[in-house]
């Protein structure tokens, strides 16, 4: 580490007397101005940004050395006082928020991104749009609610919804817009829809650990986040740390709408669910040796623990209280900050490119800086401002990412003026160093001034709930020595009420001016894990005649590799600086590599060294109708298959189980509605096994057409006694996907493995 970086880890106030307000590895932010290399950023005045970055040569997308305003933003905020680029940057974000709403009162994505897309939406309004675009915000979350009257899972990998499942954050942004306007009517619109949402979920989402399955929040691009052998159908089955967290903070709000609108009995319903769920969360995430939650679960029939650290999910489980106060203080300490800020997720995936991978987004960053400002971490918000505030100087813009490794824009996709971005800048300000939240009662206004933001600052013209008001905070610190309104002096510790601002006013705040607790942050250079394993089994010595019980398993090697880990049934049986390990017990095994510094990779594809039972489905022959379309793929198992259109379910088959025990039922399918990763076309059914629901079978998209891909759905595991038994694919409300229409596949076997 620097000085500079060994400075910081004490405050990072010893610098300050030069002017310096963070440093780090990569960038120094130094009075108005940020250096980085040969480049620099600096404020002309409160509304001109001037840089001299230059990108990557032969990059897609033009860099932006200037910014001046465009807009009148004489209707908003007014930042003065304190650091001239602060607030330029501020700004800024407020000029592209402007042009982030379209006509129709929506607001735009991004630049480069149309439309209304329900979670950067949402994130965005959480952040700061229902403060200060509170009618675009309920225009905008309106538009993302179906023709049944349930929020809209509008993108995400193979078809959306249930591969993906973060719509209900949805609900924290429908919250928020209450918290900010105190509208009941609008709380009495959004109830419903939750509700509806969420009972909709309760039939197909949760796993039998009392988790959401599906993919992690925001991070859609498969191949960008999983291990290349994952198809979006094992996604599909994974635990999303962060998504669970997302999911508990949901049940808390609705619990929280119940009663305000006087339903006790269904807010303690909801407030028990919430706390149940983050039990779990704790439970199943949390890594003592390493001071974070994982990533998600994933595997097939034995889910195991991928340990990366993911910074919005730790975010959300602190902003929200899912997890323990103590563990709040233990995550923001211990979750890893690279030189250029909080990555995506951590480590990275050395054979992909950037884009979730190998990046920062800066409104995940925003969210990290907060989660530091409420456990009180210092340096922590210090680094947190300062790797939102570099790039948004070096490319005058509220880009989308950032490669890790150098800070540039070179991704596979990126973005100007990006809403959920621009909405954490305006955060910054706004929630820690002007310490402003809302509360269903009120105001609460609680600043966390690192030493080095000191300055007296006002942010004047702020609108709340049809007012304005003018909040200024002087000094720094984490502790509010006085806070006045129109003069009177109001107990710093409680919301202030929101009938005492109902004609605006002037807020004046004091700090302390005393130092903060110490805390650190877990500063580690940008890190690559080991490749993932390719595994399969072979047959070795005089072991023919144990088939189908296969005995060898084998992988190929990894460079640089300190040791592999084996695992049966999710469980490590050895240790090995081999490449093969002889496998004598029937069951599903995997292989981990391990780095000398014991970074572990992917762990690789599941392999079952016992053959499954295949059975085939009475079907249609080699062609069948699905819609207008009459398909005829080849690739199809037996004598054909059955095409399942909306509404449609599968001809019964019949299975024997020779001996008691927990059995795991898929189905191989096709399904080419659409491409793998977007759109809304996911096959979905219930499967019934003897007449009883035994679980949702999902059938994600494979392309576009691509009817011949044949693949495997996921696996539900149901218990049965030797015999016959009856197994049938069948369409239940609960199985509307989100396109509504469109619910379709091509069905050719059942397949049957036995699990325990």
């Amino acid at each position: 580490m620097t000085m500079a970086l060994g400075a910081l880890a004490l405050g990072g106030f010893a610098a300050s007397e030069n002017g310096v307000i963070v440093s780090t590895d990569a960038y120094r932010w130094q009075g108005d101005t940020i250096y980085q290399n040969e480049f620099k950023a600096w404020a002309e005045n409160p509304y001109a940004l001037r840089s001299t970055y230059k990108g990557r040569p032969g990059y897609f997308m033009p860099i932006s050395q200037a910014w001046d305003r465009k807009n009148d933003l004489s209707s908003y905020p007014e930042l003065k006082g304190g650091n001239l680029l602060h607030r330029a940057i501020y700004n800024m974000a407020l000029d592209e928020m402007v042009n982030a709403v379209e006509p129709d009162t929506t607001l735009r994505t991004g630049k480069e991104w149309a439309g209304v897309w329900t979670r950067d939406v949402s994130y965005s309004i959480i952040l700061s749009m229902a403060a200060l675009q509170p009618e675009a915000s309920m225009i905008s979350l309106m538009k993302k609610v179906n023709p049944s009257g349930q929020i809209v899972q509008d993108t995400g990998s193979g078809g959306a919804w249930p591969i993906s499942t973060d719509r209900m954050v949805w609900v924290l942004a429908a919250w928020e817009v209450y918290k900010v306007t105190g509208d009941k009517e609008w709380l009495k619109k959004v109830y419903p829809i939750a509700l509806r949402s969420l009972e909709k979920d309760a039939k197909t989402i949760w796993s039998d650990k009392g988790l959401v399955k599906g993919e992690t929040s925001f991070i859609d691009w498969r191949e960008q986040s999983h291990p290349k052998w994952m198809q979006t159908v094992d996604i599909s089955q994974s635990e999303a740390m962060g998504t669970n967290v997302m999911y508990a903070a949901v049940l808390k709000a609705v619990s929280d709408m119940a009663g305000i609108l006087g339903q006790k009995k269904v807010a303690e319903e909801y407030a028990a669910k919430s706390a149940e769920l983050a039990a779990r969360i704790d439970e199943t995430f949390y890594m003592p040796d390493k001071g974070y939650y994982g990533m998600y679960t994933y595997g097939r029939d034995n889910k195991i623990l991928n340990p990366r650290a993911e910074t919005l999910g730790e975010s959300l489980a602190i902003l929200y209280d899912i997890a323990p106060p103590a563990r709040q203080k233990e995550i923001s300490q211990g979750n890893p900050t690279t030189p250029f800020g909080p990555a995506i997720f951590y480590p990275q995936i050395a054979d992909m490119p950037n884009y979730h991978n190998n990046a920062l987004w800066p409104f995940v960053g925003c969210y990290w800086a907060l989660a530091q400002a409420k456990v009180g971490n210092e340096p922590g918000v210090v680094e947190g401002i300062g790797a939102i505030f570099r790039p948004a100087a070096l490319f005058c813009t509220n880009k989308e990412n950032f490669n890790l490794d150098n800070g540039d824009i070179y991704t596979e996709l990126n973005s100007s003026n990006m809403l959920w971005c621009l909405s954490g800048n305006l955060a910054l300000t706004q929630q820690i160093l002007m310490g402003i939240h809302f509360e269903p009662e009120g105001l609460r206004i609680q600043p966390f001034v690192p030493e080095v933001f000191g300055e007296d600052r006002t942010l004047s013209n702020f609108p709340y709930r049809g007012a304005r008001l003018n909040i200024t905070v002087k000094g720094y610190g984490d502790k509010v020595k006085s806070l006045t309104l129109n003069g009177k002096t109001l107990d710093p510790a409680k919301v202030i009420p929101a009938k005492l601002l109902a004609k605006g006013g002037d807020i004046e705040v004091q700090m302390a001016n005393e130092p903060i607790v110490p805390m650190t942050i877990n500063r580690q250079a940008n890190k690559k894990a080991p490749l993932t394993p390719i595994a399969w089994f072979e047959i070795s010595g005089e072991g023919k005649e144990l088939l189908p019980l296969q005995n060898l398993l084998r992988w190929n090697p990894i460079e640089y590799i300190g040791e592999y880990i084996v695992l049966k049934d999710g469980k490590e049986v050895c240790r090995t600086h081999e490449t093969q390990w002889a496998a004598t017990e029937p069951g599903e095994w995997q292989v981990i590599g391990v780095a000398e510094d014991g970074t572990q990779g992917f762990a690789s594809e599941p392999r079952r060294n016992m053959l499954p039972d295949v059975y085939e489905i009475p079907g249609e022959g080699k062609e069948a109708t699905l819609g207008r379309q009459v398909l005829d793929p080849r690739g199809a198992y037996g004598a054909g298959f059955v095409g399942i259109n909306t509404g449609e379910g599968t001809p019964d088959v019949e299975i024997t189980v020779d001996e008691p025990g927990v059995y795991a039922i898929g189905f191989r399918y096709a399904n080419g509605e659409g491409p793998v990763n977007t759109e809304n076309k996911a096959a979905i059914r219930t499967l019934m096994v003897d007449g009883k629901k035994a679980g949702t079978v999902v059938m994600p998209q494979r392309g576009v057409n691509n009817w011949e891909d044949w693949g495997m759905s996921n696996s539900v595991q149901v218990e049965l006694q030797p015999g016959k038994h009856v197994v049938k694919l069948e369409y239940l409300p609960e199985d509307e996907n989100m396109n509504i229409k469109v619910n379709s596949a091509l069905v050719d076997r059942v397949v049957v493995d036995r699990v325990r």
